[in-house]
This record gives C-alpha cells, sequence and structure tokens, in this order.
C-alpha cells in the first residue's frame, strides 16, 4: 500500500524547485528531465539495492536540485552520449533523489525520512552528487559534483566492473587519463615554499591547498582563466597557498603534524579528482573542499564561503552560494553560472 500511494504522490505533486530556483532569476537554466531509463523507484534504498543486487547490477544515488546548470551537464551532456548512457544502464540502477525534496525515503537502515534530510544526512554540499554503491549499500565512489564526459566514464567502468577489488580510482584513472594538456604544475612565489611545513603557520590564514597533476587540462583552465581574474587573485590573497603534485614524492609535514609525502597524504584525503582543492582552519582542520568541476562562480564562492568564516554560520553550501548569488545581483553584478 505504501508502495502506491508514493507512486501516486509521484505523479500528482508539483515538481520541487530547490532553493536554486525559488528566489532568484540569475542563469536559472530550470528543470531538466531525466532519462527515460532512471529507475522508478519507491525510495526504499534498502530494496532497490536488493533489485539491483539480483538483476547483476549496482545502484547510483543521484542528488539534484532544480535550476542546478552542471546537473543539466550530466544529463544534457554526459548521458547524451551513447556509450556513458549505455555503460550506465548496464551497470547501474540510476535512482534520483532531490535534495530539497518532501518525497518519503526509506534510508540504509530502514528508517523513514525524507530527500531534503537524506540528502543532508549525507553531507550533500554539491549538485550532482552521485554515490555508487556495492550489493550491501557500501559507498564504493562518491562524486561531489560534476565530472566531465571522459573522466565519468571512467567512473562508470571504474565501479561497473568491480574494479575497485583490484586498484585505486586514482590510480585506474591515471592508467586510462589521455595527455591533452599543457604538462606543468602552476606554482606561483606568492605561494608556500619548501620545505612545507604546512603545521607551523602564524599568518592567522587559512589554508588553501590545490592537488593537481601536469597532465591536467582542468588545471589549465583553473589556473589560466579562473584563478587568473581579479576577484579569484582578491580571495586567494585570504590563504596561506600550497600546490603540490599528487603523485610526487615532494615531502611535507601535514597541517596535524605528520610527515609523510604529497602522493601519500593525496592517498590518506581520498584525492580521487584533478584540481582538487581542500582548504584548512587556522588549527589545521580541514572544513571544506572542492573536487570537481566548477567554472569561475563557484570556484569564488566556495572560496569566500572559508575564507569569509561563512562555513562556520552557514552549513548548507548551497544556501550560502543562494545568499551570496542574490547579494552579487543586488549589487548590479549579473551572475553566470557557466563563465
Amino acid at each position: 500500500m505504501k508502495h502506491v500511494i508514493l507512486m501516486l504522490l509521484f505523479f500528482m505533486l508539483p515538481l520541487s524547485a530547490g532553493i536554486a530556483a525559488e528566489a532568484s532569476d540569475y542563469e536559472n537554466p530550470g528543470y531538466h528531465e531525466k532519462p527515460a531509463w532512471f529507475k522508478n523507484s519507491f525510495m526504499d534504498i534498502r530494496e532497490d539495492i536488493a533489485d539491483a543486487a539480483q538483476a547483476g547490477k549496482r545502484v547510483i544515488l543521484y542528488f539534484y536540485q532544480d535550476g542546478c546548470p552542471y546537473c543539466a551537464k550530466l544529463l544534457d551532456v554526459n548521458f547524451a552520449q551513447r556509450e556513458i548512457a549505455g555503460n550506465t544502464q548496464k551497470y547501474f540502477d540510476v535512482i534520483a533523489i532531490n535534495m530539497w525534496g518532501a518525497l518519503e525515503v526509506t534510508d540504509f537502515n530502514g528508517k523513514e525520512t525524507t530527500e531534503k534530510d537524506f540528502a543532508s544526512g549525507l553531507k550533500v554540499m554539491y549538485t550532482p552528487t552521485l554515490l555508487f554503491l556495492d550489493e550491501q549499500g557500501k559507498v564504493i565512489l562518491r562524486l561531489n559534483g560534476y565530472y566531465p564526459p571522459h573522466k565519468f566514464s571512467a567512473v562508470i567502468d571504474y565501479v561497473g566492473q568491480h574494479k575497485e577489488k583490484e586498484i585505486s580510482f586514482p590510480d585506474f584513472w591515471k592508467a586510462r587519463s589521455p595527455t591533452v594538456a599543457s604538462g606543468k604544475l602552476y606554482q606561483s612565489p606568492d605561494w608556500l615554499q619548501p620545505p612545507y611545513a604546512l603545521n607551523r603557520r602564524n599568518s592567522g590564514k587559512p589554508l588553501l591547498v590545490f592537488f593537481e597533476q601536469k597532465d591536467c587540462a582542468a588545471c589549465d583552465e583553473l589556473h589560466e582563466d579562473i584563478l587568473a581574474r581579479d576577484e579569484s587573485r582578491k580571495l586567494l590573497s585570504k590563504f596561506d597557498i600550497a600546490l603540490f603534485d599528487m603523485w610526487s614524492k615532494t615531502p611535507l609535514t601535514t597541517p596535524d603534524g605528520k610527515a609523510t609525502t604529497a602522493a601519500e597524504w593525496a592517498k590518506a584525503l581520498n584525492i580521487q579528482y584533478v584540481p582538487t582543492l581542500v582548504m584548512f582552519d587556522e588549527k589545521g582542520a580541514e572544513v571544506f573542499r572542492s573536487e570537481a568541476y566548477l567554472r569561475t562562480f563557484h570556484v569564488q564562492s566556495v572560496l569566500d564561503y572559508v575564507a569569509s568564516g561563512a562555513y562556520r554560520k552557514q552549513a548548507n553550501f548551497q544556501r550560502y552560494i543562494q545568499s551570496r548569488a542574490e547579494a552579487l545581483e543586488a549589487q548590479g553584478v549579473h551572475i553566470d553560472l557557466m563563465d
């Protein structure tokens, strides 16, 4: 009976707009239709996992919000590619969950909750966020944000083919990734220099650590375009900054005083995308990170979220973004989310 009621509600309730669409018209792409092959779930996650396992598949939980341009790219660019769509359908059942939605969800432990509270409990900060689950409901890989098609395809193959039993995803991606980039690291003389004693800073600023690699087109775009802009430079000046090749043996001391190498630290932090930005407070505790493809407004918002200390007052990054966008629009600054 519960399933019948939920199905009726699914077709009768209006679509939830989410905060990105409820108060501002700035570059709002609106609602994007999800592929017809996404699973029509009754939102009992344990049941979904069991059904997928019986069919020889795994589950992807796809958290979205209406008006999210990166969700639109995932649906309209990634899933428009025949190979990606075909392999995703072959290996997975995909369940869409509105991070602001009110539909009832039965979570991993059998507890009844709502889409919104389920997302909050899983600390969903970005959309899209995708959780790739194994047959027992364990998260194999988590994508906090948008991955371009070539890397998203690698994730689909990695989890779909159960490669986590053989190799870590960073190593899998390193062996597979094409070399289409400048082949350099973007070190600056204004940033922290060796020896990297990240536990011995006295500037009072938060710490920003870039994990990158030499062959990285997204790193080129980040440094040559997004971080080269005046507003970005102002925000960067509010941090102590260190940049590491995530594969290097560069010695360093972590903010909590551990002697290690860049590669070992990247592995310990589960860095699986480049560039990844990890931010620490003045005491050396990690407070936030960005680990997916973002354009200028969102990169600057990430930096401002930490540099301003806003993360201490507003735990939900999406609500912070909405407030920041509205404030900028009120000042006459037009927000183009994909600029």
